[in-house]
């Protein structure tokens, strides 16, 4: 079982960098950020860009896998994207995790004033995104035309790090963007379906989602096993780092649906993911050290 942490862009570098450090000093497998121009009620605090915070990371780690949770069509286009993406994947010397979804409503999708769009023109949207986006990050030299993206001879010299480009990491959690992660993705993530206050309704949702990516898995002739399968565990009504005891119980029921890897988020003071960083602290040096295979 691999585990990762979200750290949000909403601290200056002054703040954020002993973070990302300390991270990677205890021991995390990979270190996220939000992809977002703001975030529900933090839009009007402090926020920083994904990519200049990622690539600010780079710069101060050397192990640790650095990525976007997630990035969407909502205000990326993939020439530009695959340009960003491939600068990030050169200074962290091939270390990035690229996670994609399709986008939703809130202020990513209303700030630039762009009409907002239906679920399932998200979703074909997120579908040409992403097929856009692989052809660019694999093929030097892409005209493309199609519903919501055009590329004219955009190049992409020298290439990712990572052969044949970046992992996807797509984010689904309907069927149609489920077949696109077994298409395309090296992994997937789910934040299962909230119910209120009902962690049995959750975790019973996350069971599903498992068992749908195994049939979809097998409907595209693809092994189980070749798609690493993420959970974001403050997706559920408690969050996962309430205490070390109930992290540790999270992990382990995750690996029994057979997540390979547990996503949380470092603790902030107040609002979305309100914490103490001494459970953070006793998760990392208690509890990580002792999960199945690591040493």
């Amino acid at each position: 079982m691999r585990v990762g942490i979200v750290i949000l862009p909403d601290q200056r570098w002054s703040v954020a960098e002993r973070r990302w450090r300390q991270a990677e000093e205890w021991g995390f497998d990979h270190a996220w950020t939000y992809d977002h121009l703001g975030w529900r009620d933090l839009v009007d605090g402090p926020w920083f860009d994904a990519l200049g915070t990622l690539t600010s990371a780079a710069m101060v780690t050397s192990r640790i896998r650095l990525g976007t949770l997630v990035a969407s069509p909502n205000f990326r286009h993939p020439v530009h994207f695959a340009r960003q993406i491939t600068g990030l994947d050169d200074v962290s010397d091939g270390r990035v995790l690229l996670g994609i979804g399709a986008g939703g409503i809130g202020f990513d999708s209303d700030v630039l004033g762009a009409q907002a769009l239906s679920p399932r023109h998200r979703v074909d949207r997120f579908t040409e995104f992403t097929e856009l986006l692989d052809l660019l990050l694999r093929t030097d030299g892409v005209t493309w035309r199609g519903d919501y993206y055009a590329a004219v001879d955009a190049r992409s010299n020298p290439g990712c790090v990572q052969q044949p480009r970046v992992p996807f990491v797509v984010a689904a959690n309907g069927p149609r963007s489920m077949r696109l992660a077994a298409r395309y993705g090296q992994g997937w993530v789910t934040t299962g379906i909230p119910d209120g206050d009902d962690m049995a309704a959750w975790w019973r949702s996350v069971a599903d989602l498992a068992g749908r990516m195994d049939e979809i898995l097998a409907a595209a002739g693809r092994e189980s096993g070749s798609l690493d399968r993420y959970l974001s565990l403050d997706s559920a009504p408690v969050f996962s780092l309430s205490s070390a005891g109930h992290f540790a119980e999270a992990v382990g029921r995750a690996a029994e649906l057979g997540f390979t890897d547990v996503v949380t988020h470092w603790p902030r003071e107040s609002s979305w993911y309100a914490g103490d960083e001494a459970v953070l602290a006793e998760v990392a040096t208690e509890v990580l050290p002792r999960l199945p295979g690591r040493s």
